[in-house]
């Protein structure tokens, strides 16, 4: 769907890390309090989230970016999107500065938001690049640049990752995860590279235009290309608050992404949850069969954002590797129809093969744009334990900008129920936006909260007063019951569709 600028800018979070090295406080003034701090860590040291970690992350204040190069001055982009520890990564950068220099900071909870320097490199020769090339058949941008730096990971800690480049010219972000080597027992979160990747005009084109308009759009595009301006602080805005409350809180936690589940079908074998942060809306066949199975397997799952799981990918090899370019033929005709129709890269609720997102997510992507209030229906759920929630409080701007429901034609996991039902209009048409919790017999539990905003509401992302409290207490207790195990065992559905909808 077409995206709107975030609700909280990730200016906030520089804001915040400023604040914690000044000794102030991020906090609300309600919700649950910051945990203890383990003894053995100095302050403003990051908690494990690994066990093979030993690493003593500091937050480092100079971060973020004081001067943006634009698209074409600093451009750069990994050749995988994420690795193993100890396993190398090209970097290929194209720049009209004479030198540039490249640092890794791991972003998450380190006393405030922000990021921990893990490495720097010494100054490298800049080099202009050959021009990115368009195929014409499918109106995919890509680069063929050559490795400019190798990274080596042997002692980056697993986590979200920023590769910041820093030159005459400006700076420049280029998002990358570190892959946790053990996830069993481990709450996984998973950044949206596919969905970053769909959106991502670099060169003119993406999923969604080309040149002119929607006529022209890309049907497959490249890893291989930089992310463009507006892409480069997409983690920031959507994945990281989330990131760093659960750092915050101590849950344990392991990191992937998005095309990693779809690499690796063995990846959430044992896992105690996976968590999708924001935006996950472009998914593999392997990745949608592989959530499912964990699931029935007791894994518990979150869908902290909305319209997750609508538009169905698929992922080939390109010139640097496996699962480097991204196929979705929507509106146009799939080459694998009427032979593979499994695989057609229509939207998931869509012929020849219909399978609506709810069957997983136990709602449907609804409408956009929307700015409205979440409402609370039900304070006594134990989402809600902790938390300055009544019934009928309105938490302020966090349905939007595109919102799930509750749709009875659509199927739905049998045992679900209903939490905040909120009100919104979009299109001209009176509507709700949905949260849903819901168990399966595996023990497993599912929350979908309807909104890509809702995680808007931590504190790690800006958020204050109420709005923050009652957001932070439903994080943290949804991530800390999923932290001890099939949390439909302690926290069966109740369901309550009916009192909602016939």
């Amino acid at each position: 769907m077409t995206r709107l600028r975030p609700r909280w800018s990730p200016v906030v979070l520089l804001v915040a890390a400023a604040l914690a090295q000044a000794g102030c406080t991020t906090s609300p003034s309600t919700g649950p309090a910051p945990p203890t701090r383990p003894t053995d860590r100095p302050p403003g040291t990051a908690s494990a989230t690994h066990p093979t970690s030993r690493a003593r992350l500091v937050l480092d204040p100079r971060w973020g970016l004081t001067r943006q190069a634009p698209d074409g001055a600093l451009d750069g982009w990994t050749d995988r999107a994420g690795v193993l520890p100890g396993q190398p990564v090209g970097l290929h950068v194209s720049t009209s500065a004479p030198t540039w220099t490249a640092t890794a900071y791991r972003m998450g909870w380190y006393g405030a938001v922000g990021g921990a320097k893990v490495w720097q490199s010494a100054p490298v020769k800049g080099t202009v690049q050959a021009p990115a090339t368009l195929v014409a058949a499918t109106r995919t941008v890509q680069t063929s640049w050559p490795t400019s730096l190798q990274l080596q990971t042997r002692t980056w800690p697993p986590g979200a990752y920023l590769i910041r480049l820093d030159s005459k010219v400006g700076q420049r972000f280029i998002p990358f995860t570190v892959r946790s080597p053990v996830t069993r027992g481990r709450v996984v979160l998973v950044n949206e590279v596919t969905t970053w990747q769909a959106y991502n005009d670099w060169g003119g084109y993406n999923l969604y235009h080309g040149r002119r308009d929607y006529s022209d759009r890309s049907v497959v595009v490249s890893f291989d290309r930089p992310y463009s301006v507006k892409r480069s602080d997409e983690m920031l805005a959507d994945d990281l608050p989330t990131i760093a409350r659960a750092e915050r809180i101590g849950i344990p936690a392991a990191y992937a992404t998005d095309v990693d589940v779809h690499a690796d079908p063995h990846l959430l074998d044992g896992a105690a949850a996976v968590v999708f942060l924001s935006h996950d809306e472009y998914w593999s066949l392997a990745m949608r069969q592989s959530v499912t199975r964990a699931r029935d397997a007791g894994v518990n799952v979150a869908f902290l954002g909305a319209n997750n799981v609508f538009r169905h990918i698929r992922l080939e090899a390109g010139p640097t590797g496996p699962d480097r370019l991204e196929v979705n033929f929507k509106g146009s005709p799939d080459p694998l129809l009427g032979h593979a129709d499994a695989d057609v890269t229509v939207d998931w609720r869509e012929p020849p093969v219909p399978r609506p997102e709810s069957d997983l997510t136990g709602v449907l992507y609804a409408c956009n744009p929307v700015e409205t209030d979440m409402v609370v229906t039900d304070p006594s759920n134990w989402l809600y334990a902790g938390t300055p929630a009544r019934t009928g409080l309105h938490l302020t701007h966090i349905v939007g900008y595109e919102y799930d429901r509750v749709n009875l034609k659509a199927p739905r996991p049998a045992r679900m129920e209903i939490l905040p039902h909120s009100p919104v209009r979009c299109e001209g048409r009176s509507s709700f936006s949905d949260s849903v919790w819901y168990t399966v017999p595996s023990g497993a539990g599912v929350f979908a909260s309807g909104s890509i905003w809702f995680t808007q509401g931590l504190p790690e992302a800006g958020a204050k007063g109420v709005t923050a409290g009652v957001v932070a207490g439903m994080v943290d207790n949804l991530l800390r019951a999923f932290a001890a195990g099939p949390a439909g065992r302690a926290h069966p559905a109740v369901p309550n569709v009916g009192a909602f909808y016939h």
